[in-house]
């Protein structure tokens, strides 16, 4: 059975395994974590049977006007269920309270962010490729 939870409090980074799929420098686990506990807002989908996170969208906000929604991502053998459209549908009420939402999407996912009542815009990105996994080259 799935759960949802607008926490990440008492998740362990054995819960997080399977995630950022094609990164070819992933966040480890324990920094996925550490991602969710300092969002704005998580959402989170766990499998009860299986003690694991499924999926999860993180926010970032001023908390007063504006939010952007960095993160989200459904482990693969659990898509095309509706959990990431839950997802982001339950995110989207988490920051009904906000001016703006904004997020940056693929092209190949463009129609999936419509249908749930986003409109296309501009956006500008910088991607440094190298603290991909979150920790910074001279960390390493």
């Amino acid at each position: 059975m799935i759960r949802y939870l607008n926490s990440a409090d008492g998740i362990r980074p054995d819960q997080l395994k399977g995630f950022f799929e094609g990164w070819p420098s992933p966040p480890t686990p324990e920094t996925h974590a550490t991602i969710m506990r300092g969002s704005y807002r998580v959402v989170l989908a766990l499998d009860e049977d299986r003690d694991t996170v499924v999926g999860f969208i993180t926010a970032v906000s001023d908390g007063v006007l504006a939010a952007y929604i960095p993160l989200l991502e459904v482990l693969p053998q659990y898509r095309r269920r509706g959990i990431g459209r839950e997802l982001v549908t339950r995110m989207q009420e988490e920051l009904a309270e906000l001016y703006m939402v904004d997020l940056v999407c693929d092209e190949a996912v463009k129609s999936f962010y419509v249908s749930l009542g986003m409109k296309p815009a501009l956006a500008m990105t910088v991607r440094r490729l190298d603290r991909q996994s979150g920790t910074t080259p001279e960390s390493k």
